[in-house]
């Protein structure tokens, strides 16, 4: 049997790490719940900034999602919408966020009624900050994770893997009644 160098092996070891799907290593960096929630601003569908902080004294919802004009990513959507007025009787905003352009997130909102804020997170940073960016058949997308942050900024609950048609429910049932 031949011995390859601790050398070698390091660069087997990377390549090997290289080629496992980005989700593997996204799971290990998700924010936990009590934890303070990742800052962020980033474009609306319309081009404002939105801040995180700006959400300070408010529950905030905040969803990744795929893709616009998707399937899974349009009913997700949708119920979110038809729940954006539980949410405000609950003092909670809600804020969806994927790797679109704004421009991708305005056509969106306009083809399926949206009235609520998506946000373009195009630099990935976001995303990469809250565990949530992902890789599917070579494309970066954002993975189906949704946050629950605290009037005082800390995460409350976290979900991964999110069903689209029950994901607004679950999140209103967590919600303090």
């Amino acid at each position: 049997m031949q011995r390859i160098s601790r050398w070698t092996f390091a660069a087997l070891l990377m390549a090997a790490a290289a080629l496992l799907p980005r989700t593997l290593f996204a799971q290990s960096t998700l924010p936990a719940a009590g934890q303070t929630a990742p800052a962020f601003t980033l474009p609306s569908q319309d081009g404002t900034p939105i801040s995180l902080a700006s959400f300070h004294g408010k529950w905030v919802v905040v969803y990744f999602y795929p893709r616009d004009m998707t399937s899974g990513c349009t009913i997700e959507a949708h119920n979110f919408q038809r729940d954006l007025k539980l949410f405000e009787a609950h003092n909670a905003v809600v804020l969806g966020v994927s790797v679109d352009s704004a421009d991708s997130h305005k056509q969106f909102c306009t083809k399926e009624s949206l009235d609520f804020r998506l946000l373009a997170d195009t630099s990935h940073t976001v995303t990469e900050a809250y565990g949530s960016l992902a890789e599917y058949g070579g494309v970066t997308i954002a993975a189906r994770n949704t946050f629950l942050i605290d009037p005082k900024g800390k995460i409350a609950q976290v979900w991964t893997k999110v069903k689209p048609a029950t994901a607004s429910s679950d999140v209103l049932a967590a919600l303090p009644h």
